[in-house]
């Protein structure tokens, strides 16, 4: 775990340092201070106040990243999160091959914002996978059947409220279906974004002439400041379709889409 130090003395810390808004609020503080009409020593410590406040604020929180595990997952969610680690550990590697300077520099601050996307990723993953294990409970064959056999006995008040729960076993069968798909789908997708971002980098790596130079990133940053957000997105999703489903009732409608198929 980073001590307060490393992460005091990191870039972040030191543009914040530098920044105008920095100075700004300095000011700002210090003018507060004039107008409340305090002498010249309080003036001073309400400025410095203001900016210590502020340089504080931009120190990286100390936070215990999780523990990712994909061998805990089944098929699909597994490979999925195997291949988005891949990624990752690629991206390390061709960091770590780059001469000092501010393109390594800018780099690694995208890979730490990516470290967040895989964070979300296995969140997500997780999610699946717990979805996957319980459509496994659910046999829609077995259930096809009963309910094929209820339809064709003579009709009643019992028979028929059978018909209806058996229909709505399979239509929550058929939402996990489309939940489980278009979640799979989205994750896959982010991984293939994951992955381009990696050859993008990597040729950078090995193909950029001079570590000054920032104008070969090429969008990178908005690139992956729009997979982290996807990524985000596609987890509160999955998180409300969960919290939508209450204890020993029914998945409630997907809110992801639709996806055809099931995973």
């Amino acid at each position: 775990m980073p001590s307060f130090r490393d992460r005091f003395l990191t870039p972040q810390v030191a543009r914040a340092i530098t920044s105008p808004s920095a100075i700004l609020v300095t000011a700002a503080g210090a003018s507060a201070a004039i107008l409340l009409g305090l002498n010249p020593i309080g003036i001073v410590l309400v400025g410095a106040g203001a900016f210590t406040a502020r340089v504080l604020g931009s120190v990286p929180r100390n936070s215990v990243r999780p523990r990712i595990s994909p061998g805990s997952l089944v098929e699909p969610w597994q490979s999925l999160m195997k291949g988005i680690l891949d990624a990752r550990k690629r991206y390390g590697a061709a960091l770590r091959g780059m001469q000092a300077g501010p393109l390594k520099e800018r780099l690694g601050e995208l890979g730490e914002r990516l470290e967040s996307g895989v964070d979300e990723a296995w969140t997500i993953a997780q999610a699946g996978n717990q979805l996957t294990l319980g459509r496994r409970q659910i046999s829609s064959e077995t259930i096809s059947a009963e309910l094929q056999q209820a339809q064709s006995a003579a009709h009643t008040e019992r028979s028929d409220q059978t018909i209806q729960a058996l229909q709505a076993q399979l239509s929550a069968a058929q939402r996990l279906d489309l939940t489980i798909g278009d979640t799979y789908d989205q994750l896959r997708l982010l991984d293939a974004r994951i992955d381009e971002l990696v050859t993008r980098t990597v040729e950078l790596s090995v193909s950029q002439a001079s570590t000054d130079d920032l104008g070969g990133l090429g969008g990178l940053g908005v690139e992956v400041d729009s997979i982290v957000n996807d990524m985000e997105a596609l987890r509160q999703a999955v998180e409300e379709t969960q919290g939508n489903t209450p204890k020993g009732e029914e998945p409630g409608e997907p809110q992801l889409g639709t996806s055809s198929g099931s995973v």
